[in-house]
């Protein structure tokens, strides 16, 4: 094993997350034409309250004990390390058993809570039977979770990268395998089939942490394991080291605690709502999973791909504000806007084209899942603004901020769910789309909000990002508007076969990435936003390609 510098690091882990989140998104294919509409609901209500219980067991401690190993080990604390280690494992693996004791107790209350006592869709019974069986992951993530923070706070990345992606692969081949199985060779019912596919999350985190306990105990001599106590260490005890950890992580435990209790404000409000104004619980489940579970599946690749690009960017705000060059965290902080927009905004334009073509590629032929995915793609944007403010607070050490426009944010979501829907449906909306709306304005008021806070705390400036951000804006209309004209003679809202479907989509995005990046590289928008020279890069690469001789 080897350390990993911050830069080969960051874009390891770039190319890991994308590659996880790609993976995460192929599987549904398969996986959504075995478990059908009504699975797929049952399958999006275990993943909600999963997530809740995963962030209280296994989210932020982890992100602390790294932090404190970290620098007991640039220390030379060995001692005081390993008791870290062995507490936060104790701490996690208590937190998850009480949570899945929880789970399994009160998993009918849950239910009853997201279905009521509407009939003709899923009964309170299903829904209570994946629950459970998805809590037995909260008892083996928290293993994982600490494992994972040990490794990354000796700075062993490149091994923590792996990890997740052998979780992810173990976690979807027990899914498409398992349902498979399930459905087609003992033909289960639907209920036990998403029941057995929420198990992979438990056999993904297994395998993960096999791998990386055998790669630790390989190395043990790496580790100073069996480090005696010093006398520099005669400070620490158990119990001040106990303390350091939950100081440092509360408010991380907290910020993702909210994070999730946001998504729980549709799964406990949508059902019960759109009942009331005339949809079945089937209609009202459907618009849910879209929501909560399969448009966001679609999002996220788009949400990981600017997350892998900006990656590289937080650690430098942070180092930055320690230093007080200001200078540069407005630079970087501007930075990511820019980059934000200019990713983006053309795949959520390009996608919002293509709404019809990707949701019946990935989860078959549904008007109403098209029309929600049309404009629940938007949040792929706002959510990317918002999500980066909020990091940028807390990095800058304005936790009381970041946690004030999540709770700022998550109480509006909450107070104006049902009212948002009524209001809809009284002046002639479909009431289907009033959550996402909601979001979408929140993410933006909430975004501008902290950017004027910040701006008036720290001076930053924002004005430097204007002109890339309208460039990057009047580009992907160009993009867009020239699509459209190529859509009036090769139609989009065809129906055909999946592979049909694919070509199409690829076919565009072909078009539509060499408009978007020819018009970009035209107008210096590429270089102004990434700081580098295209092209010199461009040549270098024709050079490499063999396509141009070296001038040299």
């Amino acid at each position: 094993m080897k350390k990993t510098g911050f830069l080969s690091g960051a874009f390891f882990s770039t190319f890991c997350i994308i590659l996880c989140k790609i993976v995460g998104l192929l599987y549904v294919i398969p996986f959504y034409a075995i478990i059908g509409d009504s699975g797929g609901a049952l399958y999006a209500y275990a993943y909600t309250i999963y997530s809740l219980f995963l962030t209280l067991s296994s989210q932020g401690i982890p992100v602390a004990m790294s932090k404190i190993i970290s620098e007991y080990n640039t220390l030379n604390y060995h001692w005081s390390k390993q008791q870290a280690y062995k507490i936060v494992r104790n701490l996690m693996v208590t937190i998850g058993v009480v949570s899945f004791v929880l789970l399994m107790i009160f998993a009918k209350p849950i239910a009853y809570l997201i279905i009521g006592e509407i009939e003709g869709g899923n009964t309170i019974d299903d829904v209570a039977l994946v629950i459970r069986t998805i809590s037995a992951a909260l008892i083996m993530v928290p293993f994982l979770s600490t494992i994972k923070g040990y490794l990354n706070g000796h700075k062993y990345l490149k091994q923590y990268a792996i990890s997740n992606v052998i979780e992810q692969l173990a976690r979807v081949s027990f899914i498409i395998i398992g349902s498979y199985i399930a459905s087609k060779v003992f033909h289960l019912k639907t209920p036990v089939v998403v029941g057995v596919a929420t198990f992979g999350a438990t056999f993904g985190s297994l395998v993960a942490y096999l791998y990386l306990k055998i790669k630790k105990n390989h190395n043990k001599e790496l580790f100073n394991i069996d480090a005696k106590k010093t006398e520099a260490e005669r400070g620490n005890t158990r119990k001040s080291i106990l303390k350091r950890i939950i100081l440092v992580a509360l408010p991380f435990v907290i910020i993702d605690f909210v994070r999730s209790i946001y998504s729980l404000v549709d799964t406990f409000t949508i059902n019960a709502t759109l009942t009331k104004l005339g949809y079945t619980l089937a209609e009202s489940e459907y618009v849910l999973s879209v929501i909560s579970t399969w448009g966001s599946k679609l999002n996220m690749i788009i949400i990981a791909f600017v997350s892998g690009l900006t990656l590289s960017l937080i650690p430098n705000i942070a180092s930055s504000h320690i230093k007080g060059d200001m200078k540069d965290v407005n630079d970087k902080i501007n930075q990511s806007f820019q980059i934000i927009m200019f990713v983006n905004l053309p795949m959520v334009l390009g996608l919002h084209l293509l709404a019809g073509p990707v949701w019946n590629m990935f989860y078959g032929s549904n008007e109403l899942g098209i029309a929600l995915f049309s404009l629940y793609i938007f949040q792929a944007l706002t959510f990317s603004f918002y999500s980066i403010s909020i990091d940028s607070a807390q990095i800058m050490g304005n936790t009381k901020l970041a946690l004030s426009a999540l709770f700022g944010s998550f109480i509006l979501k909450a107070v104006l769910n049902v009212p948002f829907m009524n209001l809809f449906a009284a002046i002639g909306i479909k009431a289907q789309y009033a959550p996402i709306v909601l979001n979408l304005i929140l993410h933006t008021i909430t975004t501008i909000v902290i950017a004027v806070i910040q701006s008036k705390k720290y001076h930053l400036n924002y004005r430097q990002s204007f002109n890339p951000i309208l460039k990057s804006i009047l580009i992907s209309l160009i993009m867009f508007v020239s699509l459209k004209i190529m859509a009036l003679f090769i139609p989009v809202d065809i129906e055909t076969s999946k592979l049909n479907y694919f070509l199409l989509s690829a076919l565009y995005g072909v078009v539509g990435g060499a408009i978007y990046i020819i018009t970009s590289y035209r107008y210096n928008l590429i270089d102004r936003i990434f700081k580098i020279d295209s092209k010199l890069l461009f040549k270098q690469l024709l050079i490499k390609l063999k396509l141009k001789k070296s001038t040299n």
